[in-house]
């Protein structure tokens, strides 16, 4: 008994529809054939694709009597990167026919996927077939009739849900325990990620999808792929990839390289917009001296684009270091002159702040100035008012008599003053008399008879002059006390 829903289940993980009804019309109309109903909806979306994109670009011409697919272009504009509307304009010269045949390619567009929910599977049916970034889950294959190492066991899973390169690890395990180490060195890595490795080595991508269940592959395998001379050729000028058929990635790719005969190898180079340059297919078992024929001319003609991509890039790279020196040397001289700058406004500053210093000393200093003369033309009107004011009070000098004493006053700088005075003015009135001279600059100073000595100071100075004996006359000389 037929059961529906494990197909329709396995139809849609595949397919990435979510119309059940739709799911169900299309694997009714293949009369609820699974692997048929994905064949057709497969192929109708590549043939779709290709129709729009360019209907000429992956239409296959017939194989030649050597089962080698060819096609002719310029393949340069693959390798440097041109716009993909330039890509797929180019126009397919030659053929399979007459003369010497060019490396054969067509523009693969393999369209990018989005892992969604645990079946981490969602297909795209753009361009020449499916791309996908998970595997489909076991149950599915298991659906689609594919068996583990040829059982029919219904019940064991063919294909573990892994990451690309767990698939490549697989891959290369079971055919190192199939057919020995002699091989292609096959990387451990996906599919793209093998393209891009390709890409930087600035080498072509051989490709080789391993049909286990074909009988021609043990043979293909043994004699041709794992010969010394083919193995060393490939592992020297080739980035090799293998993948099985029954591994998600492999089925893939059988699919987008449109593989119809097995053992399948090919030729491949990176281009741009998720695209590959398919240069070379072979299908079907070779001999190791045929093998090596159709993978030199491709090396051969395939050599002056690599060796121009490997230029250019080179280029660039000098191009870019070149810029980066440069930057480099204008970031430093951008530098030094910003330092400089910086130096030279330091040093304006610091200049403007020693004047502004000055400035401002040389205004404190005209402030000293000003209040010492101040201070001076105080002082000195205050002196004169006092000399004014003792002028004064001395009053009249008194005519000569008996109670009339006469007093000479000579001072430090040879002055000689005389004055009388009444014989009862007292020392004080001698000082008052002095000091309305304005002779001295000394505000301390002492009246001094030399014989006797006799010094007239603030003990003396209340008393008259009878009383200290300055009477009838008296010479006295004026000295400074030092402070």
């Amino acid at each position: 008994m037929v059961d529906y829903s494990d197909k329709l289940a396995c139809f849609q993980a595949v397919t990435g529809l979510d119309d059940t009804d739709l799911c169900t019309e299309i694997l009714a109309a293949h009369g609820w054939d699974l692997e048929l109903a994905i064949s057709a909806f497969t192929g109708g979306a590549s043939n779709s694709s290709d129709s729009i994109t360019n209907p000429n670009l992956l239409s296959s011409s017939p194989p030649d009597n050597n089962n080698v697919v060819q096609r002719d272009t310029l393949i340069s504009d693959i390798w440097q990167g041109i716009p993909e509307t330039e890509a797929v304009a180019q126009p397919l010269t030659g053929g399979v026919g007459g003369g010497a045949p060019g490396v054969a390619w067509k523009i693969i567009t393999l369209p990018i996927s989005i892992i969604s929910g645990s079946l981490g599977l969602i297909s795209g049916a753009i361009g020449i077939g499916f791309w996908v970034a998970g595997g489909v889950i076991s149950h599915s294959l298991n659906m689609l009739g594919w068996r583990n190492n040829g059982e029919a066991s219904s019940s064991t899973p063919l294909v573990s849900v892994s990451p690309a390169a767990t698939e490549a690890l697989d891959f290369i395990a079971n055919f190192e325990r199939d057919f020995g180490n002699i091989r292609p060195n096959f990387v451990a890595e996906g599919f793209m990620d093998a393209l891009q490795r390709s890409r930087h080595e600035y080498k072509l991508l051989f490709v080789y999808l391993h049909s286990p269940d074909h009988p021609d592959t043990p043979l293909f395998c043994e004699r041709s792929l794992c010969s010394d001379m083919l193995s060393a050729f490939i592992n020297e000028n080739f980035v090799s990839w293998g993948g099985s058929i029954r591994a998600s990635e492999g089925f893939k790719m059988s699919n987008s390289l449109k593989a119809s005969r097995f053992p399948f190898c090919a030729v491949v180079m990176a281009a741009t917009n998720q695209r590959i340059g398919l240069l070379q297919q072979v299908e079907g078992p070779r001999t190791p001296e045929e093998m090596l024929t159709i993978l030199q001319r491709v090396i051969e003609e395939s050599a002056p684009v690599l060796v121009t991509a490997r230029i250019d890039a080179e280029e660039r790279r000098n191009n870019i270091r070149l810029r980066e020196e440069q930057d480099a040397a204008y970031r430093a001289a951008l530098e030094a002159d910003q330092a400089r700058e910086r130096q030279r406004q330091e040093e304006q500053g610091r200049l403007e702040n020693e004047a502004a210093e000055a400035q401002r000393k040389l205004k404190e200093e005209e402030k000293a100035r000003e209040r010492a003369a101040q201070e001076a033309a105080e002082k000195e009107a205050a002196l004169a008012r006092r000399r004014q004011e003792k002028a004064v009070s001395l009053g009249t000098e008194p005519e000569k008599g008996p109670t009339v004493t006469q007093v000479l006053v000579r001072f430090p700088t040879g002055e000689r003053k005389e004055r009388r005075f009444h014989s009862s003015a007292t020392i004080q009135t001698l000082y008052d008399y002095v000091d309305s001279l304005g002779y001295l600059n000394a505000e301390k100073y002492s009246l001094v008879s030399n014989f006797p000595r006799v010094v007239y100071g603030p003990d003396k100075i209340a008393l008259s002059l009878k009383e200290v004996g300055l009477h009838p006359q008296a010479s006295l000389f004026v000295e400074v006390v030092e402070s």
